[in-house]
């Protein structure tokens, strides 16, 4: 099959041409600013966005998330397109399927982040072609090293620093998925889903306590909670449609910590 990966120089978007490519498929991964106006893209696969650093870049993050968008749906001829959206939508929301409603405050700062999803996710969606679809994606793990993410950030200071000083406390717990499940999934979702939207997550959250007490095993860290750390966390999130229909069976976070530690020292550390 012929792919188009938008965004392909991201953490995401790099690891989906590689397994591409591995696949034998036809992966056409365009630099930024490429003009694509009436060029055949195939399958499109929309991972175009921002993630740690959006607060300090909310133009940039409109941008990415909408405008270049509208420029794509307008301009180019693409045989379906798959929109990479996020399951912080449903912060505060006990309802976490995919045809349930969504909420977001605009005098909120950092409901910013989940406007733009939205009107992305909107703009896909009020289009009658059934080859338009959305993918909501929970935390991203893998070896995103450069990252500022919190698991990132929590490993590199673990292998580094032999300590680790939390921000919220041990019982904040959220959805971890893997970076090689979710790019072995969104091509399937993109040439073949049968639904508009779907949730792509491990389905089960995993607390600080869970990360740390695995890190901890492996390097031996210290670990220590920052006074008055509050509690974060987000609901569980569904995934029966991709359980169903792709037979996803996601690697547990805590599963996977030791071998991102051990290739985190090795790139780094020389270990």
């Amino acid at each position: 099959m012929k792919y188009t990966v938008l965004g392909s120089s991201g953490f995401i978007g790099s690891h989906l041409v590689r397994w591409l490519e591995s696949q034998g498929h036809d992966c056409h991964a365009p630099a930024r600013g490429e003009d694509l106006s009436g060029r055949p893209l195939g399958h499109v696969i929309y991972c175009i966005g921002l993630t740690a650093d959006w607060r300090g870049r909310q133009h940039d993050t409109v941008k990415a998330h909408v405008c270049a968008l509208l420029e794509v749906l307008e301009k180019t001829d693409f045989e379906s397109l798959l929109y990479l959206s996020t399951t912080r939508l449903y912060a505060g929301i006990e309802d976490t399927r995919e045809g349930g409603n969504l909420r977001v405050n605009p005098l909120r700062t950092d409901d910013l982040y989940n406007v733009s999803k939205i009107m992305g996710e909107s703009i896909c969606l009020s289009s009658p072609r059934e080859t338009i679809r959305v993918a909501r994606l929970s935390n991203v793990f893998g070896d995103d090293f450069t990252s500022e993410n919190f698991l990132t950030s929590v490993l590199r200071d673990a292998a580094e620093h032999n300590q680790v000083i939390l921000r919220t406390s041990l019982d904040s717990a959220k959805d971890y998925v893997s970076v090689d499940d979710v790019v072995r999934l969104l091509p399937r979702i993109a040439s073949a889903g049968r639904r508009r939207v779907y949730n792509v997550a491990s389905g089960e959250n995993t607390t600080h306590r869970e990360l740390v007490d695995a890190i901890v095993k492996v390097t031996g860290c210290r670990i220590e909670v920052a006074e008055g750390s509050p509690t974060v966390s987000f609901p569980p999130i569904l995934i029966e449609r991709i359980r169903e229909e792709f037979g996803f069976s996601p690697v547990r976070v805590a599963d996977a910590l030791p071998k991102l530690v051990a290739e985190y020292k090795r790139r780094f550390l020389h270990a």
